[in-house]
């Protein structure tokens, strides 16, 4: 009877909003039955999902990753709107402000998470049937930044590949990445690091890899013959003296194209699509797209834009490349696109937020992940050398068992032989479960349901809410890696019968504590 209540009092409070003219101004007050658990929004907010009392989100600001403005709940609840909101959790209710568009909020039957989730892709982001190339999950990713960085090479570039192959790892996607380029808006190879980009290209295919590049939307103002011809068509956002407006991101101050216009459009597809036919390339990271980057008294093509808006434009052109990768993304979702977590630093803090961040990745209907690079992308961690080599080997376990791989430093030069030979087992124990992860990402293409999930997706009203150091892949294997130093831990494992990877059956219902060695990852099948 609370359960009926409370929903039929939100369902009047928001019938009373609408009837008195809702403007996207006013709060709109949602009741939430005891205990009852929220997610969503931004995936950055991963590692602080279920929402506790008093956490607050503007959906405005996708800091620096994916946002989907679903939120769900433990009770089969969810709530969408087709534009940024603001949001806060208190005193018993999810309470919404700043909502420009209708906001839809239901309760599903069945009363799950797991149900909440598919009722609203179903309704708002339904699967497009569609599947990024094999390649993404069924070998590792390779990327050139952390051994590289502001210093993309041709010679560099081959040695990595070389080494991938001499060192016991199979070829993949390779994605080469900043400044590879002579500027940004300029996309061609820098001629006095890249004598020969064709024959690279040729070369890494010969040697298996696939070979992204990576791209953003930024130009460089001193690039005058560029912007010239793209201010010509008001390709860029403009200030209000009508000259492209110079734009602050991580790499000094540029202009940025606006793709609510379409010859903006073109004119980068022309870039990419040259790339292709000259050089070879197969496909581009689509890096930057933040929301932030589009200011919003610039003057956009479209009359008034939002960052969100923009964001979205450029994740529809990377759409269009089988072989991209994106980082920021506004819905989007239930799309055969490649979306990745946000740089991760060198700790064992970063490594601790793997988890819970791409569960938040899977809830909001963003199947096909990559959960950064192993060790961390960020690359002010690694300036000082100071490797850790235990989280390094942990980093690639935890790695192993998602939805994709991807490598950056190379592990084979900074690893001692046992320390090696502990990756490379991970990469072993992946290949092994790659019949699973493949039949879970058709799954998605065709039901957008998540391949990564927390415990409380498929085991609901457990009190499992909050466990965010283990992960279900599908519904019968349970993963729990190690994500600090030292060689035990405890894994809550649920009711049933659960063999483990060493073999031994384990009835569940129940928390253990297991022996950990450096070369373990630890996961559970679930015996039928």
């Amino acid at each position: 009877m609370a359960h009926l209540t409370r929903n039929t009092i939100a369902a009047v409070l928001l019938s009373l909003m609408a009837l008195y003219g809702c403007n996207g101004r006013k709060e709109i007050v949602i009741m939430l039955e005891e205990g009852e658990s929220v997610w969503g929004g931004r995936v950055k907010d991963g590692s602080m999902m279920p929402f506790c009392e008093g956490f607050y989100a503007s959906l405005n600001d996708n800091r620096s990753n994916q946002v989907n403005p679903l939120l769900l709940t433990s009770k089969g609840r969810y709530i969408w709107s087709e534009h940024p909101y603001t949001f806060r959790i208190g005193d018993g209710c999810v309470v919404i402000n700043d909502a420009s568009a209708e906001v839809v909020s239901s309760v599903t039957q069945e009363g799950t998470l797991a149900s909440a989730f598919s009722e609203a892709a179903a309704r708002f982001f339904p699967a497009d049937g569609k599947m990024p190339p094999s390649e993404f999950f069924e070998q590792p990713q390779y990327n050139t930044w952390i051994e590289l960085m502001y210093d993309q090479n041709q010679q560099g570039i081959i040695e990595y590949a070389e080494g991938i192959l001499a060192n016991g790892l199979p070829a993949g996607i390779i994605m080469i990445d900043d400044t590879w380029q002579d500027d940004y808006g300029k996309w061609t190879f820098a001629p006095e690091r890249f004598p020969d980009p064709k024959g690279m290209v040729d070369r890494l295919h010969e040697m298996g890899f696939k070979v992204m590049l990576w791209i953003c939307p930024f130009v460089s103002m001193d690039q005058y013959q560029i912007c010239s011809e793209i201010t010509s068509f008001d390709g860029f956002v403009r200030a209000s003296d009508g000259l492209p407006y110079p734009v602050r991101w991580w790499n000094g101050t540029s202009a940025v194209l606006d793709f609510s216009n379409p010859r903006s459009v073109l004119w980068l597809e022309s870039q990419l699509h040259r790339l292709m036919e000259e050089c070879g390339v197969d496909g581009f990271k689509f890096d930057a797209g933040d929301f932030d980057f589009y200011p919003e008294d610039g003057i956009y093509f479209s009359g008034a834009s939002r960052g969100c808006e923009q964001c979205s434009l450029f994740v529809q052109i990377a759409e269009k490349y089988p072989y991209n990768e994106l980082r920021a993304g506004w819905k989007n979702a239930g799309k055969a696109i490649v979306q990745r977590l946000h740089d991760k630093e060198h700790s064992w803090e970063d490594l601790r937020k793997l988890i819970p961040e791409m569960c938040a990745e899977g809830l909001m209907g963003f199947s096909f992940c990559c959960p950064d690079m192993v060790g961390g992308g960020s690359f002010g961690t690694f300036l000082n050398g100071d490797i850790d080599h235990e989280l390094l080997v942990r980093s690639a376990q935890c790695h192993a068992l998602m939805p994709m791989m991807q490598f950056s430093l190379a592990p084979w030069r900074v690893l001692e032989k046992d320390k090696y030979n502990a990756v490379l087992k991970a990469v072993r124990t992946r290949y092994e479960m790659l019949p699973l992860i493949r039949s879970l990402m058709e799954r998605a293409a065709s039901t957008g349901e998540p391949a990564v999930t927390p415990l409380e997706y498929h085991f609901p009203g457990r009190g499992y809410e909050r466990v965010c150091d283990e992960f279900m892949l599908g519904k019968d294997v349970l993963v729990a890696p190690m994500l600090a130093p030292g060689d035990s831990r405890t894994v809550l494992l649920p009711e049933g019968t659960w063999v483990s990877d060493t073999g031994e059956e384990i009835i569940g219902g129940t928390s253990i504590k297991i022996f950990v060695p450096l070369d373990r990852l630890p996961y559970f099948m679930k015996k039928k």
